[in-house]
């Protein structure tokens, strides 16, 4: 199916990064209701509107606007990874350094269980 409005790009962006309405506005700091308008052609995005989807998940501007050439401009970001990027942003030092702790604790055990290496419950 050919996306030919650019609400209908706009929303094929969202679904191929698969998250939802919330959060897709919510990483280019858009209201819900003003981005729930521009999906459904009620309302036009500006140049700023845009710059923030092209810039945040990688979008090619030139398919954005006119539907031609690739969607992304690059490898989509995760957009999952992107939110607990931001979450983790926002919390103070110490709660940041106990997560990155026991993200590289998990990342250590996952290497260990794919080379076959015996992991002890403590």
């Amino acid at each position: 199916m050919a996306v030919s409005t650019i609400s209908e790009r706009i929303k094929a962006v969202r679904k191929a990064l698969n998250i939802s309405q919330r959060d897709f506005c919510g990483g280019i700091y858009l209201s819900h209701s003003f981005y729930a308008k521009i999906e459904t052609g009620t309302r036009n995005p500006n140049e700023r509107v845009y710059e923030l989807i092209s810039n945040k998940y990688k979008v090619n501007k030139d398919w954005l606007i006119t539907g031609k050439g690739k969607m992304f401009s690059e490898t989509p970001p995760d957009a999952e990874l992107l939110q607990i990027t931001e979450i983790i942003k926002e919390l103070d030092p110490i709660f940041r350094d106990c997560i990155i702790q026991q993200i590289k604790l998990m990342a250590n055990l996952h290497r260990k269980s794919k080379e076959g290496i015996n992991i002890k419950n403590p």
